[in-house]
């Protein structure tokens, strides 16, 4: 692959050189809580994080290349973020003439998991910090690669520093939330889109895809849907066909410019009957009671304490599970607040202040064996001195064909 310089070349943008685009000093703080001297970083969504957005295009989708992969590394010393650096790819030299890139220290000259590491090692020891604990995320590094750590880094010792760079991400900042807002606005109008021009008839499988254009014409990437028709409870796409009479849930993520919004709408094929009113009701009790309350100040797991307590009363309460989870550049990253949650994690803030800028994302299902599956899926933003739900619109039920 050639990187050919013509004058029909942009010029080098370099007016984002030297400014983080996240809380240095908050990460700094976390860095010294952890005891971490440095940061070797190389999940796609932390060093998203750190550079301010940015992914680079011809790896968006898959890392496999040849024999080995893509494995970017974001450097970091602790007290010294002017200094972070990062490794890549050469192509990803035209992003740098583009000017996507806030530091200046840059390594773009790797395509093997071994040499990025090694790289990155290299990088690290130039600017004195390859000594004490040097934190990486176990689970986003390869083993070749740590081998490569290893005996590059001998006077460091490698150390997990997931959950600090999670926890780096849980305060969203206005610019964040503007995006969240954007993404749950884009998931839920899209599914209005599907709603209103489909009907029975149609498979489960043409459902999805349906929602996979209407997300992408409205500029997000679709990652994922999950589908119910009637009582059919099992969720993939296939070729169940919507009939008359049957309810159909969409509960679908979508991200734009790197912020999933994940919501869940409900629809039924003409005007709903009482029953079916009903059940939703349940349903937007328990939603509307577990937001009542939020405000930063609040411990964590209160909400499940509200969540649980409009449950009870109501009729259908047995067949109900409620459920709350962070939201953001990935589902379910902090705040993280229930211990049963799927994937399983501690539930860290259950017993924790919920702050300013976190987001969470609240759920009630009820799984009724003879109307089928019917859900609600909100995003909910802690703010000022209250709560901002995302993307609220279509809460009841919406009927199908009304376009």
């Amino acid at each position: 692959m050639s990187f050919a310089f013509s004058e029909g070349n942009p010029v080098e943008d370099t007016s984002r050189l030297g400014k983080p685009p996240f809380d240095t000093d908050r990460l700094d703080r976390l860095m010294e809580e952890a005891e971490l001297d440095a940061l070797l970083v190389t999940s796609k969504h932390s060093i998203q994080y750190l550079l301010g957005g940015y992914r680079f295009f011809f790896y968006d989708f898959m890392d496999a290349h040849g024999l080995s992969r893509y494995l970017p590394f974001f450097v970091y010393v602790k007290g010294r973020p002017l200094d972070s650096g990062y490794v890549g790819v050469p192509m990803e030299r035209y992003e740098k003439q583009l000017g996507s890139f806030w530091v200046s220290n840059l390594n773009l000259k790797n395509f093997q998991s071994k040499g990025f590491a090694g790289a990155a090692a290299e990088m690290l020891k130039g600017l004195n910090g390859g000594k004490g604990k040097v934190g990486i995320e176990v689970g986003f590094m390869p083993i070749d690669a740590y081998q490569v750590l290893e005996a590059d880094l001998p006077d460091a010792k490698l150390t997990d520093a997931t959950f600090t760079l999670e926890i780096l991400r849980a305060l969203k900042s206005p610019a964040e939330l503007d995006l969240l807002r954007e993404a749950s606005e884009k998931v839920v109008d899209s599914m209005l889109a599907v709603f209103a021009t489909h009907g029975p008839g149609v498979s489960k499988r043409a459902l999805f895809e349906a929602l996979r254009m209407e997300e992408t014409k409205r500029g997000m990437k679709f990652e994922y849907a999950l589908t119910n028709i009637g009582t059919a409870f099992n969720r993939a796409p296939y070729d169940k066909i919507w009939e008359e009479g049957e309810t159909l849930a969409l509960d679908s993520g979508g991200n734009y410019k790197g912020y999933i919004g994940d919501l869940c709408r409900m629809c039924f094929t003409r005007e709903p009957d009482q029953e079916l009113v009903d059940l939703l009701g349940q349903v937007e009790e328990v939603q509307q009671a577990a937001r009542k309350g939020l405000r930063p100040g609040v411990i964590g797991g209160e909400i499940f304490e509200w969540a649980n307590e409009a449950k009870a009363r109501c009729a259908e309460k047995d067949r109900m599970f409620f459920s709350a989870h962070g939201m953001g550049i990935v589902s379910h990253e902090a705040p993280w607040l229930m211990p049963n949650a799927v994937p399983v994690y501690p539930a860290y803030h259950a017993d924790r202040p919920l702050e300013s800028g976190m987001v969470i994302s609240i759920e009630t299902e009820l799984h009724h064996t003879k109307r089928g599956f019917i859900k609600l899926e909100d995003t909910v933003a802690i703010i000022g001195n209250g709560w901002e739900a995302y993307g609220d619109g279509g809460r009841g039920w919406n009927v199908c064909g009304a376009a």
